[in-house]
């Protein structure tokens, strides 16, 4: 896993900076329907991410799994992070 983080940091650098382009042009959720839409990727990702840390799937595809999750998270954290930067205090 370390190694993979390794190899990596490139593509998860990248992924949190878009994720934080794409947070701070979105802002965050204001209605019901992209609320559910957040909480389902949320889910998805949860799954995926498990899937990652168990390994059920092994070989090629297991890494590919393994790469989607860590750039997804990473993505995610980037617009949580942008979004609430840009966030302005309501008066």
């Amino acid at each position: 896993m370390a190694l993979l983080l390794t190899l990596l940091w490139p593509a998860l650098a990248a992924a949190f900076l878009l994720g934080g382009l794409v947070g701070a042009f979105a802002g965050l959720p204001r209605d019901r329907g992209t609320a559910a839409a957040g909480a389902i990727l949320g889910a998805m990702t949860t799954v995926l991410c498990g899937f990652a840390v168990t390994g059920p799937v092994g070989g090629r595809t297991g890494l590919w799994i393994e790469i989607a999750a860590f750039c997804l998270v990473a993505y995610l954290i980037g617009c949580l992070a942008g979004a609430v930067a840009r966030r302005q205090p309501r008066t």
